[in-house]
């Protein structure tokens, strides 16, 4: 079934919204930040992007709202950090009766450079958000006073950074860096969570718990965000058709593959080539 999804710009009674962007700020560029911000917010406060050009990070400082991952709505609290790798279904919105504050950074990502929500990435953390707040809101706080460049400087630095670690939380020695690396060189093979134990050195449920804290998802939840990140790269950098997309990424049938992916990006694999034919200048809608 096709996703009847839309983009969406809503704000709220009492929005107060701040932002920045590229065209204010030359120094977002140097990261590819395309905007950056901090909300407060309450319904029907909604937004939907289709395929945004960048990684997506949402940190939850005060109240309550939800957001769309990996297929399905999730509540999300102060202190959570939420990411979105590139060119994926982006959806959040306010909650009724809750009033809601977050910051956000949107990048601006084309397809030849590695984004920085990736596959190694997880894509929610139960820390981080406060830490990002408060750079937002010392940048936030700098822009609207002295704007002294080499301030602005290292407030976007920050920021950027954080974001970065956000988006790399193992560590070196993890045990399933080497794992992750090994499935991506074999997309095709059929991924159990006993060979993926297997291959890690791990029991199966030690692999379940690293990857739970590390990544926010099952390691099977995983291999399947592996395949649908490279079947994007494919709809993007081919004209290979959907039947022969599908083996390149581990899918036996088309139509468990478009499953997947829907499930995975909010839309269907020749909707989401059409997506990327369209401009950026033109599918980009303003915060």
């Amino acid at each position: 079934m096709t996703p009847d999804w839309k983009e969406t710009t809503l704000d709220g009674p009492g929005t107060r919204r701040w932002s920045l962007d590229q065209r204010q700020c030359s120094e977002l560029a140097t990261h590819r930040i395309a905007w950056l911000g901090l909300d407060t917010v309450t319904a029907p406060y909604s937004r939907v992007r289709l395929a945004p050009s960048g990684s997506f990070f949402l940190a939850c400082l005060e109240g309550e709202g939800r957001i769309f991952l990996e297929g399905r709505w999730q509540g999300v609290k102060p202190g959570e950090l939420c990411l979105a790798p590139p060119r994926v279904l982006n959806a959040f919105h306010a909650l009724k009766g809750h009033r809601w504050t977050f910051a956000w950074i949107r990048y601006e990502e084309p397809i030849s450079v590695q984004p920085v929500v990736d596959s190694r990435s997880p894509l929610r953390l139960s820390g981080g958000a406060q830490e990002i707040g408060r750079v937002m809101t010392g940048l936030q706080k700098e822009w609207e006073g002295d704007r002294d460049a080499a301030l602005v400087h290292h407030w976007v630095s920050l920021a950027h950074g954080l974001s970065r670690r956000a988006a790399r939380p193992a560590r070196a020695e993890s045990r399933t860096a080497p794992l992750w690396e090994r499935v991506a060189r074999a997309l095709t093979t059929e991924w159990k969570l006993s060979s993926l134990a297997h291959e890690a050195g791990v029991s199966a449920e030690h692999l379940r718990r690293i990857c739970r804290r590390e990544l926010g998802r099952t390691p099977m939840e995983h291999v399947t965000y592996m395949r649908i990140q490279r079947a994007q790269e494919l709809l993007q950098m081919t004209e290979d058709k959907l039947d022969a997309i599908a083996p390149q990424v581990g899918y036996h049938t088309t139509d468990v593959f478009i499953r997947a992916f829907v499930r995975c990006v909010g839309l269907t694999p020749s909707q989401y080539r059409e997506r990327g034919k369209t401009p950026p200048q033109v599918r980009e809608q303003s915060r």
